[in-house]
């Protein structure tokens, strides 16, 4: 032994040398890991367009009818379980409730996909609850949210009556059509739980869509944020009913990032071009078009394990009936 190896067993006395002893053909049995309980069905929804973004901060984003239907489209083409269509002033470019533009979107797409693609969209517009709920009078969507919602949205204060809230849900309930309740932040968890829930006019089960990260809306300036928002939320939707549904959107600078937490929680997602210019987080770059974002999202969730749904499966988890 050299002077330096004395030097080190006199410091630290004798030390055991390390070994293995087998007791079985095996050192470690992973078997003994249970699965983990993910859902296999992930629905993938594309919101095409939305209200607010413009092609001043987007040059790729639809706002033409015609825009509006290819990308609806291209999105079903890539395996979008459903659609979630607005649409805009032909003029102005702001988003409106014109029947006739639906119509222009909606019937061609039903024509020629039938049953196998749900269709959704939101009811804001009019100057009365008959004009606000309109598109539900005309059968243009399976799906369409109520908003539990009031404060700041960019630079727009947005305030939902209750009594519309709860009008509304009990509206398209009774047409078959079914209520997503869109979720901000936690204080519209808790209006949902009060005015919707507590009162018993929404039926389960209860189908949740988080909307985040938009300027004013549940604040995720940095993956740790986004993870810990995204836990603040679900939990709390959880306590209110485990077995509910609950929907994420790709909103503002998270983008992408949102889809692939979303779906690593066993939760659906929405992605498409309605809520963010961006493709990732800490890249400039925009997003192309809604079924680049929709395959992505599909691609996703194989690689995750999971299966996105069919219309028909979809319609089947939210309790609604083929129409």
């Amino acid at each position: 032994m050299n002077k330096a190896m004395e030097k080190v067993k006199g410091k630290y006395g004798d030390i055991p040398l390390t070994y293995v002893q087998m007791f079985s053909d095996l050192f470690c049995d992973l078997r003994i890991h249970p699965p983990w309980s993910v859902p296999e069905l992930a629905v993938v929804s594309s919101a095409v367009c939305g209200a607010f973004i413009t092609k001043v901060q987007n040059p790729n984003h639809p706002i033409s009818t015609a825009e509006i239907r290819k990308e609806a489209i291209d999105s079903i083409k890539a395996g979008a379980t459903s659609v979630h269509l607005h649409v805009r002033d032909k003029k102005t470019g702001f988003s409106v409730g014109d029947l006739k533009a639906y119509h222009e979107i909606v019937d061609p797409i039903k024509k020629k996909y039938g049953n196998k693609i749900v269709v959704d969209g939101c009811c804001v517009f009019g100057k009365t609850f008959e004009e606000i709920v309109a598109p539900i009078t005309d059968g243009l969507f399976e799906v369409s949210p109520v908003n539990p919602v009031a404060g700041y949205i960019g630079d727009t204060v947005r305030y939902v009556p209750i009594k519309l809230m709860q009008a509304s849900t009990e509206y398209f309930q009774e047409r078959g059509v079914k209520v997503q309740v869109s979720i901000h932040d936690s204080g519209s968890v808790d209006n949902a739980k009060r005015f919707l829930v507590n009162t018993g006019i929404l039926k389960k089960p209860y189908y949740w869509i988080i909307l985040p990260a938009l300027p004013g809306i549940l604040h995720m300036p940095s993956a740790k944020a986004m993870i810990e928002s995204m836990m603040l939320i679900v939990n709390r939707l959880m306590e209110i009913d485990d077995n509910c549904i609950i929907m994420v959107c790709n909103a503002g600078r998270p983008a992408i990032y949102l889809t692939v937490l979303a779906l690593l929680m066993g939760l659906h997602v929405r992605v498409g071009m309605e809520d963010t210019i961006w493709r990732y987080p800490h890249k400039e770059e925009r997003m192309r078009s809604n079924g680049q974002s929709v395959k992505e999202a599909c691609d996703i969730a194989k690689l995750l394990g999971r299966r996105v749904a069919s219309a028909d499966e979809y319609r089947k988890l939210m309790g609604i009936k083929k129409k």
